[in-house]
């Protein structure tokens, strides 16, 4: 499988685990405003490889999770902020253009050093 993207959590905000029973999370870089950043999976921000699609697949440490739908902006703001929300809801709709939909399941509180990549299926 081809890496469209691949990056690592650097800090967990203290307020992540508030988004835990909606199912989301939302991924921002370094450069975060201090008022978002506690509820944000603070990462490197990196380059993107491609496309990201519906069908590929997101892997967050050792768990994979097949992209239900991609937002209009995901890529945009995945290159240049590390800002996206990724819910994992199963929606075939992307509900905001920043927002990366995921297969739904239960989700695991990721812990820093944490490996975060998009895969091309």
């Amino acid at each position: 499988m081809q890496t469209v993207y691949q990056t690592q959590i650097n800090q967990l905000g203290p307020s992540v685990s508030d988004f835990l029973g909606e199912k989301m999370f939302i991924l921002f870089g370094g450069n975060a405003p201090s008022e978002l950043a506690d509820y944000c999976l603070l990462i490197d921000v990196n380059e993107i490889n491609g496309e990201i699609e519906k069908g590929d697949i997101l892997v967050l440490g050792n768990q994979q999770y097949t992209i239900t739908s991609v937002g209009d902006v995901v890529k945009k703001n995945l290159g240049s902020l590390g800002h996206i929300t990724l819910k994992f809801n199963g929606s075939e709709t992307a509900e905001l253009p920043g927002t990366l939909h995921l297969e739904e399941r239960d989700i695991q509180m990721p812990e820093v050093g944490t490996n975060l990549q998009i895969l091309k299926k």
